[in-house]
């Protein structure tokens, strides 16, 4: 019953997402003053982007629930697993076993090592 009830939630929530995506697409691209096929290319694409985003969020909501999380914890849960999802998506450069060698080697653990690796990574695709 729980994971019936968790399930209708998440959905509800995927929905209210993708309207809100919409808005928030429409609202970019009057800010940036688009109009015509600008717009229309700028809109396909920015709700393509929303759409992918919702999988992540629910995929962090379905994680939360099932470590049944509430109020604060679920916030800041639900915060550190957005982030790592987004940029676990973002393709990562071939010297990135390098960097994670480095980072080994110099025994960094936690935010300290993602920044590590995140620069050496950075500084080594701009080579």
């Amino acid at each position: 019953m729980k994971k019936l009830f968790s399930v209708v939630i998440m959905a509800l929530f995927a929905a209210n997402l993708a309207f809100a995506a919409d808005a928030t697409c429409e609202a970019k691209a009057a800010e940036k003053k688009l109009a015509g096929a600008a717009k229309n290319s700028f809109m396909t694409k920015c709700e393509k982007d929303a759409a992918a985003a919702p999988s992540a969020t629910t995929s962090c909501a379905a994680k939360a629930a099932e470590k049944k999380l509430a109020g604060a914890a679920k916030n800041s849960f639900m915060s550190k697993c957005e982030k790592e999802a987004s940029t676990s998506a973002a393709p990562v450069a071939p010297a990135a076993p390098t960097c994670e060698a480095q980072a080994a080697e110099k025994k960094l653990a936690g935010a300290a090592k993602n920044s590590f690796i995140k620069k050496c990574s950075e500084g080594a695709a701009s080579k």
